[in-house]
């Protein structure tokens, strides 16, 4: 006989992002061998959860003007038009009304908002934790470069970049 547990169950209402708890990092291919890594600092983020205790929608902000990689050069070639246009557009959206948790994990379906144009991505992760009161969250996507439109060759950046993010959250209104 196996035994499954049930998903945890969350105080309904909404739940906040704690940003300075929160962050972003991103890996993709560079020159067809090397894997480039960054960070981006995470600005807002809501977790609705239902009377079931369940999560029924959400949404991260992440703020594209902190993007790091560790060389200058490369942080302001990033910003440029033909690849992510952080002048123009600052920050890269996901919003979800699709999220399915069970004892395995937890998958995401939703929009990610990116460089003036958006794309279905899927984050998916293990169970989330429940620690002191906060919610500890960790997921992860696959983007295709090519549906937010950036072309730049192949050689130079790879197309599939991996996002993770590591969240932080509490009950809205909770110190």
């Amino acid at each position: 006989m196996t035994v499954v547990a049930a998903p945890m169950r969350l105080r309904p209402g909404v739940w906040t992002v704690l940003d300075q708890r929160t962050g972003a990092t991103f890996s993709v291919g560079n020159l067809g061998v090397r894997v480039v890594h960054g960070s981006i600092a995470v600005s807002s983020g809501v977790v609705e959860v239902g009377e079931n205790g369940l999560p029924v929608n959400g949404r991260i902000e992440l703020d594209l003007r902190t993007i790091d990689t560790g060389i200058t050069k490369r942080d302001t070639d990033l910003r440029k038009p033909s690849l992510l246009d952080i002048d123009t557009h600052p920050t890269m959206t996901f919003t979800t009304r699709d999220i399915v948790t069970d004892p395995a994990g937890w998958t995401a379906r939703g929009e990610l908002r990116l460089r003036g144009t958006s794309c279905r991505l899927v984050l998916t992760g293990p169970p989330p934790e429940l620690v002191d009161g906060m919610l500890s969250v960790v997921g992860s996507a696959t983007l295709d470069r090519y549906d937010i439109g950036i072309r730049a060759p192949r050689a130079m950046i790879g197309r599939e970049v991996t996002i993770s993010v590591e969240t932080w959250l509490r009950p809205a209104g909770d110190r």
